[in-house]
Parts: structure tokens; sequence; C-alpha cells
């Protein structure tokens, strides 16, 4: 089983309180009358058996995530990725249009696409994870440009894709009940 979303982080900080001594304000300065941006998606993958959690993630600078993009995406999760894979995500454009079908004509033994709820942003174990790091990780961060932007972003997911408890802790922030294990 495979929950996918997508996200988009702006070159203006998210201000969170913060360790300054009392008074003195941290100034945080960034860059003005912008549109830069990165977009990421990510693949929260649960193994068939319930033992092993892997996220697959990419970034875009300056881009978004249309439904060609997110098709390019996840080619890139089926061949990471053996076997058949489930593939849960919402109903956003991204998952629309032409460039998904062909994608499911392609792969119609290995893929099956499914749509979460309308409105059920709680059931996508991927949405505590844009939450972590734009609230936690990246909060104050002002970036000079998007590149560095996505740099930083890399930087905390990359590690991430290793940290077995903090996917599952991720999973279980979610109302999404673990499924069964299945037998091979």
């Amino acid at each position: 089983m495979i929950l996918v979303d997508e996200s988009g982080l702006l070159m203006a900080p998210l201000v969170r309180r913060t360790w300054s001594p009392r008074g003195e304000t941290p100034v945080l300065l960034q860059k003005g009358k912008h549109r830069e941006k990165v977009s990421v998606a990510a693949a929260l993958c649960l193994s068939p058996r319930r033992e092993r959690w892997r996220l697959i993630f990419q970034t875009l600078a300056n881009a978004y995530f249309d439904n060609r993009r997110t098709a390019d995406f996840l080619r890139g999760v089926l061949r990471k990725v053996p076997g058949r894979l489930v593939v849960l995500w919402d109903g956003g454009t991204m998952h629309k249009g032409d460039p998904i079908r062909e994608l499911l004509e392609r792969f119609p033994t290995r893929l099956n696409l499914e749509r979460l709820p309308p409105y059920a942003p709680m059931l996508n174990p991927v949405e505590p994870i844009w939450s972590w790091l734009k609230y936690g990780r990246l909060c104050n961060f002002a970036p000079r440009d998007a590149r560095a932007l996505n740099d930083a972003v890399v930087a905390e997911l990359a590690p991430l894709c290793r940290d077995q408890i903090s996917l599952r802790n991720f999973w279980h922030a979610s109302d999404l009940p673990l499924p069964r294990a299945l037998l091979l």
C-alpha cells in the first residue's frame, strides 16, 4: 500500500516562537515580491507484511505537480518498489487526466489507484509529514532563493526516509488504520 500526496512551500517563513531573549524580536529577512516556491510529492509505502516503511519523495523548484509530473513521479515509484502497488490519494486535479490514464494502461497488472474520501486529509499519513516539515523543521527559515529552500527540504526529508520509527509514527498520526498483513 502506498499513500501519495503533494504540497508546496513558499519563500516566506512560517513564523513560530523562538528561543530569542525576551524583548529581542528576531528579524527574518526575506525576499519580497516574488513567486518562487518548491513543490514536493511524497509516497509513504508500507510493505505487504507491514514490516517495513519507505518514503519516496521528489521536489520541484519553481514548478508544481500537474498530472504529467505526478505520472512521472508514480513511474519513479514503480521503478523503486517491486510488485503490485495499491496507491491511495486524494481527488486532486493532478491525479486525473490523460497522463494518469496512460500510466494505468501501461501498468495494468502492477498499479491500482484508489481515491481517499473527499475532504479527508486526516486519512492520509503523508499530511503529518508536511506539518512536521513546514511547522516544525523549517519554521522561521527564510531562504535566499528557491534553490536554498529546495536544498533545505531535501536535507530534512532524506534522513526521514531511513527513520522507521518516525515513518510509523506519521502513519499513526493519521486516522487511517493499519491494514492487516498480507500473506504472500
